[in-house]
């Protein structure tokens, strides 16, 4: 069985797609900064080789690589800056080719490929062409907006006050994925190298307003929510960069065919926004005893 290399294996992507591989029964390397965290444990436990590697110590990228068939690759410019996530990206690559790997998946973003202007998106598709001339065979997958995202932050702080705060108008759809789906997927084409080959995907699960949104999130968490649209220059504030991508969401749109991915690859088991939503442990994120109870 060849082995199956993993970055980002204790993060939301990293982590769905080593537990993908491992459920079908392949061999996973697992790479991380923190072998010796909880996350890095709970994948030794699932048969997980969790191994040390960082993006910015080439040789412990080569030794983490040595041996390995294929690699799942994740950069992302969140805790550093756009500018990291491309060097870090590329570095990856290079490595990934001087192991001579026989598949890379790296994973992007929907539309990084389009021109958008926002920065993290540009920097995943810098990383997005060097991996396309570094001669290795590969696959990009690009994901929509995270669901998991709605688990954290100030969409959490905006729960606990009845509200989904969200930097769009309330009937301007968005597509939307959860990082199972996304690991999923990723091991769908792993194990189907051939016909995923040269290809870029966007990929996403369900496509929702923000409405819709917070009408499955009140019945999820059992209260009431209602959509409360944040500006985007309260946004900028705090980030250009995700002022620019809810610029984006906005204007454009994050169109994914949702509908043809479903009919195309039933095995991933797609998740809809509902059903991803009633499967949080909302009464543990929010602080109360059960849901509709104040904690």
């Amino acid at each position: 069985m060849p082995t199956i290399a993993v970055t980002g294996a204790t993060g939301a992507q990293g982590g769905a797609t080593a537990r993908s591989l491992l459920a079908a029964g392949h061999r996973v390397r697992a790479l991380t900064r923190h072998p010796g965290s909880p996350a890095a444990e709970a994948l030794r436990r699932l048969g997980a080789d969790v191994r040390h590697a960082d993006f910015d110590d080439r040789a412990s990228l080569d030794a983490a690589l040595a041996g390995a068939d294929a690699l799942f690759a994740v950069t992302t410019p969140f805790g550093t800056d756009t500018g990291t996530e491309t060097r870090q990206g590329r570095a990856l690559v290079d490595a990934a080719a001087a192991a001579r790997l026989g598949h890379v998946v790296l994973t992007s973003a929907a539309h990084a490929d389009r021109g958008t202007g926002v920065p993290h998106y540009e920097s995943k598709h810098a990383v997005e062409r060097h991996l396309r001339a570094c001669g290795v065979p590969w696959t990009v997958i690009a994901p929509a907006a995270f669901m998991d995202n709605y688990t954290s932050g100030w969409t959490l702080d905006g729960l606990r006050e009845g509200a989904f705060a969200w930097p769009m108008p309330a009937g301007r759809p968005l597509t939307l994925i959860p990082a199972a789906d996304i690991g999923a997927f990723a091991a769908l084409v792993l194990l189907r190298r051939d016909e995923f080959t040269g290809r870029r995907i966007d990929i996403a699960s369900d496509e929702c307003t923000p409405e819709q949104i917070a009408a499955a999130l009140a019945e999820a968490t059992g209260t009431a929510v209602t959509h409360q649209e944040v500006p985007l220059d309260h946004v900028r504030t705090r980030s250009a960069d995700l002022a620019a991508m809810f610029a984006y969401f906005t204007g454009t749109g994050l169109d994914v065919d949702v509908s043809a991915l479903r009919r195309a690859y039933p095995e991933v088991g797609w998740h809809s926004f509902t059903d991803w939503a009633l499967a949080q442990d909302w009464a543990g994120l929010l602080g109360r005893q059960g849901p509709g109870t104040p904690g």
